[in-house]
C-alpha cells in the first residue's frame, strides 16, 4: 500500500481465495462477535511480544506512540512501558464498539472525523469470514465477514515503510487483533441447526456451561470466547501466563500466510467446535470442555508465534 491509497480503498481491501467467493451475495445476519476475551487478546499479545525481537519492540512502541489513543491505554494498563501499551492495544477494535466517537454504518449517523484515524467506523464485519461447516449451501443475500480480507489489507500497511504513519499506527492494533480472532475457530464456522435456522459464529447454539463461574447460561460463541481463563489478567500474571502456555506449545509452521490460519480455524470448527449433542441448551460436558479447552491454548499460542513473526517482518529490517 502507498500513501496515497484512498480510505475506500482501505476499508475494502482484496479478495481472499474462499472468503471472497463466500461473500458474492450473501445475506446480512448479525455480525457482532467478539473473539476470545479480553485475557486472551492480551495473552496473543503478551506471547507475541516475549517472542520479538528489539527492532520489532522499538517498531512497535514507535506506531503506537502516534495513535490518538495512546493515553487510554497507559491510564488503563497504569504504566507506559511500550510493552503494557502493546498489550492493551490488543483489545482496542473490541473496544470501539461502545465507544461513541465510533459509528457502525446502517445503525447510526456517522460521528465527526477525528485526528489520527483513517476513518471512524466500527467496523464489526471485520471479526469473522465464516463459511459452511456442514456442506450446507447460505441463502444467496447471506454477506460473509471481512476477517482475512482485512487481515491482509492491515498487514500489508503495517509491512509498508511507506504507508502514511497515520495507517500505519491504525493498522497495527487491527493486525494484533485480527489475528487473535483469526484463531478462534468458531469466527469461520457457519451452519445449518436441526431446527433449519443458520446458526453464524456459534451465537444460535444456546449452551449450559456448568464450568463457567460467572455465566453459566450461554451461547457457544461466548464458551468459546471465554475459555482464556479470567478476562482481568494482566501484568505479571499475564507475562506468566504466557510462559507457562509458551513451554507448553510448540511454535507453528513458520511463515504460514494468513489464509492457511483461518482454514486452520475453520478445520477446528468443523471437527471440534460443536457439542454432539442438538437439545436446547446443550449442557457441556466435561470432555468437550477440556478438548476445546486444549485447542483454544494451542491457537492462542499460534497466534501469538505468529503475530511475532509478522513484526519482527515488519520492523526488524
Amino acid at each position: 500500500m502507498t500513501t496515497s491509497t484512498s480510505t475506500a480503498e482501505h476499508r475494502r481491501g482484496p479478495c481472499l481465495g474462499w472468503v471472497c467467493t463466500l461473500g458474492l451475495g450473501l445475506l446480512a445476519l448479525p455480525l457482532v462477535a467478539s473473539a476470545w476475551n479480553a485475557t486472551g487478546h492480551r495473552l496473543v499479545a503478551e506471547i507475541a511480544w516475549q517472542q520479538m525481537n528489539e527492532d520489532a519492540r522499538h517498531g512497535v512502541a514507535r506506531l503506537l506512540a502516534n495513535h490518538p489513543d495512546l493515553e487510554r491505554w497507559r491510564d488503563r494498563a497504569k504504566s507506559e512501558q511500550p510493552r503494557a501499551v502493546f498489550v492493551e492495544a490488543s483489545t482496542w477494535p473490541d473496544d470501539i464498539r461502545k465507544d461513541a466517537r465510533f459509528y457502525t454504518p446502517d445503525k447510526d449517523a456517522p460521528t465527526p472525523p477525528l485526528p489520527g484515524f483513517p476513518d471512524m467506523e466500527r467496523h464489526s464485519d471485520w471479526h469473522t469470514a465464516p463459511r459452511p461447516i456442514d456442506g450446507s449451501v447460505p441463502p444467496p443475500e447471506f454477506k460473509p465477514g471481512q476477517l482475512g480480507t482485512q487481515l491482509v489489507r492491515q498487514l500489508a500497511v503495517l509491512d509498508d515503510p511507506g504507508a502514511e504513519p497515520t495507517l500505519r499506527s491504525y493498522a497495527l492494533p487491527w493486525v494484533i487483533h485480527l489475528t487473535g480472532d483469526a484463531h478462534q475457530p468458531l469466527h469461520l464456522s457457519l451452519r445449518r441447526t436441526p431446527n433449519g435456522a443458520w446458526d453464524r459464529v456459534g451465537h444460535a447454539v444456546s449452551v449450559n456451561n456448568p464450568f463457567s463461574p460467572r455465566k453459566t447460561t450461554q451461547t457457544l460463541h461466548e464458551f468459546w470466547d471465554a475459555l482464556p481463563i479470567v478476562p482481568s489478567l494482566r501484568g505479571e500474571r499475564l507475562a506468566v501466563e504466557a510462559r507457562s502456555l509458551l513451554a507448553a506449545h510448540p511454535a507453528p509452521a513458520p511463515m504460514a500466510p494468513p489464509e492457511h490460519w483461518l482454514a486452520e480455524s475453520w478445520h477446528e470448527a468443523r471437527e471440534h467446535g460443536y457439542p454432539r449433542e442438538t437439545e436446547s441448551p446443550v449442557m457441556i460436558s466435561h470432555e468437550f470442555h477440556e478438548r476445546s479447552k486444549a485447542i483454544a491454548e494451542r491457537r492462542l499460542v499460534a497466534a501469538g508465534y505468529r503475530l511475532a513473526e509478522r513484526l519482527n517482518r515488519a520492523f526488524g529490517r
